[in-house]
């Protein structure tokens, strides 16, 4: 417990350090239409490929704030727009400020509804405090695909 707590504050950290492009807020239908189009590139290119890009902070997947990750049906990240350290850890078990399993919870809504919004807390880049989030997921065979807002 005291571990999961301590990587959400580093995610906190380490997000707060990266510069977000053109400091401007996403809207809820640009991180749907980024999923969409991260689906459509990953369906085409590959997931090597697509995972690489999705990854790369100053590539065509990050957008104002927005950015892509992705995650298997167990939790592992896959990739990640705004911290590729990331890749590769199992994030099941992190918990938002209030206990939310949040990262179970974009699996529950993808496995079950094969699309939707989670609403979580998480550091925010701009602000560089912890706030309101909404991420969208969509399941693509064993991964989830996502993207989050942050609400002011």
């Amino acid at each position: 417990m005291k571990r999961l707590f301590t990587v959400l504050m580093i995610l906190g950290v380490v997000a707060a350090a990266v510069p977000v492009q053109g400091a401007e807020r996403g809207t809820a239908k640009e991180a749907e239409d980024l999923v969409k189009k991260a689906l459509a590139y990953l369906k085409v290119q590959g997931r090597e490929k697509a995972f690489a890009e999705f990854t790369n902070t100053a590539g065509g997947f990050t957008t104002k704030d927005l950015y892509i990750f992705v995650i298997d049906m167990k939790g592992i990240t896959l990739a990640h727009g705004l911290n590729p350290k990331l890749v590769g850890k199992n994030m099941i078990e992190l918990k938002d400020p209030d206990g939310k399993y949040f990262i179970k919870e974009f699996i529950e809504v993808a496995g079950a509804r094969r699309n939707g919004w989670v609403d979580y807390k998480f550091s925010d880049p701009l602000t560089k405090h912890v706030g309101q989030k909404a991420s969208y997921v969509e399941r693509y065979e064993d991964l989830v695909v996502g993207c989050g807002i942050y609400r002011e």
